[in-house]
């Protein structure tokens, strides 16, 4: 009998290391998982890639009043300007255009980073752009779809 309960000891002892090296393996997998998001989502923060080379396509894009930047980064990602909404709220975070985006409509290309986009969506580089504010005609948004090449406009309802 006592033959017995060695044998049972040794079957759990292995069975107990194999758990507890099952258990390590799943730590370090997840800690390798882990880092690596988060060096690629500190990677797309740092490193602007415009969404295409060469000239690009203009496309108009509608800001609502009230819009969040995350909405904005929905909006722009939506009609392909950028490739993660959470990536350009970030990096709204960390520009100089904190908190400085406005409501209208704009012509933004897919070949500008997100740091030329958040120029004009504050209104601090209005080259190109459609008049914003109150026209003569009593609209508040004039826009030009004439450079969009048929793109539509999106509207920042999200």
């Amino acid at each position: 009998m006592a033959k017995g309960i060695r044998k049972q000891g040794a079957a759990s002892i292995m069975a107990s290391g194999f758990f507890r090296l099952a258990v390590y393996a799943c730590i370090i997998f997840a800690v390798i998982f882990v880092g690596k998001s988060a060096y690629d989502f500190g990677y797309a923060i740092f490193n602007e890639v415009p969404m295409a080379e060469g000239e690009g396509t203009d496309i108009t894009v509608v800001i609502k009043d009230g819009s969040s930047v995350y909405q904005i980064g929905k909006i722009l990602k939506k009609k392909g300007l950028i490739e993660d909404a959470k990536v350009f709220v970030v990096q709204e975070k960390l520009s100089n255009y904190k908190n400085k985006l406005q409501a209208g409509t704009y012509i933004l290309n897919t070949n500008m980073t997100a740091e030329e986009m958040m120029a004009i969506l504050a209104r601090e580089n209005v080259d190109g752009q459609p008049t914003q504010g109150g026209g003569t005609d009593g609209n508040s948004a004039v826009q030009d779809t004439s450079e969009t090449g048929g793109e539509g406009t999106d509207q920042g309802t999200e």
